[in-house]
């Protein structure tokens, strides 16, 4: 069984976003989300207006920075949507990576390690969180952590820079090594695997798509980059094909895509009901 969510991003007065909302929902996602970035959306008054408009789709900030927050106060922001949302909050967290943010922000930038430190004492003061968490990352603490607190496991496909820059896209064979240390990590506890699509495009053109997509990759072939978790080319048909392989071979049935491609993406959503 699939799930499938959109990761909204861009800023806009209500209509436009209600309007957004209530197609993802008939386009059949199971989950609209709300990045958590400045300059876009801030996450908790967009998925409670979200929640009005709708009636389906589970609602999840994807995912807060907790680094940006105290910890007490965001614990109490998380309870109080999670209760106005009558059991339809999944609860996204993570430690934050891009460095000019903070620094707009005037939060001072840490290292990765006290940033998700951070993200712990929002964990411990927030207890119980009451609904489904989900933790997303790439390097072995964040995906440790997740391995032993949440319940929905998100692989990022590209780490971070100490400057807060990613990395590019990782290619198959690290991201297959990053699934199995996750696996060894949740032992005999169980979670569901989650990718963040980073580019969707459903042409008959696949390879001229591909050499396209060449320069955010460029240590990658065009045939690596067809194999890459994170990105869907082809037929509305092999991208199907492409998720039902990866769900066999890498346990990932919880497939999000952005705002930008969510309209791109719902033959595929069609196909794999």
């Amino acid at each position: 069984m699939f799930r499938f969510g959109v990761n909204m991003m861009a800023p806009g007065e209500r209509a436009g976003w209600v309007d957004k909302c209530r197609r993802a929902e008939d386009l059949g996602y199971d989950v609209v989300c709300v990045a958590d970035h400045l300059g876009m959306p801030a996450p908790f008054p967009a998925l409670v207006l979200a929640a009005e408009v709708t009636e389906r789709p589970k609602l999840c900030p994807f995912v807060l920075n907790a680094a940006f927050y105290n910890p007490v106060l965001l614990a109490r922001e998380i309870t109080t949507v999670r209760d106005f949302l009558g059991g339809r909050l999944e609860l996204g967290l993570g430690a934050g990576y891009a460095k000019p943010e903070f620094d707009e922000a005037g939060i001072p930038w840490e290292s990765g390690g006290r940033r998700i430190d951070r993200m712990v004492a929002a964990l411990d003061a927030l207890g119980a969180p009451g609904c489904p968490l989900l933790i997303g990352g790439w390097g072995d603490r964040m995906l440790r952590l997740a391995a032993e607190r949440a319940d929905i496991v998100a692989f990022t496909g590209a780490g971070a820079q100490p400057d807060g820059s990613l990395s590019t896209l990782a290619g198959a064979p690290a991201f297959r090594e990053r699934v199995e240390f996750v696996r060894a990590a949740l032992g005999e506890r169980e979670a569901e695997l989650n990718v963040l699509i980073q580019f969707v495009d459903v042409t008959a053109d696949r390879r001229g798509s591909l050499e396209r997509l060449r320069p955010y990759a460029p240590e990658l072939s065009a045939e690596e980059l067809g194999e890459l978790p994170t990105l869907l080319v082809g037929t509305a048909e092999q991208i199907a094909e492409q998720l039902r392989e990866q769900r066999e071979k890498l346990g990932l049935t919880y497939i999000s895509v952005m705002e930008r491609d969510f309209e791109t993406f719902a033959p595929v959503i069609e196909l794999l009901r």
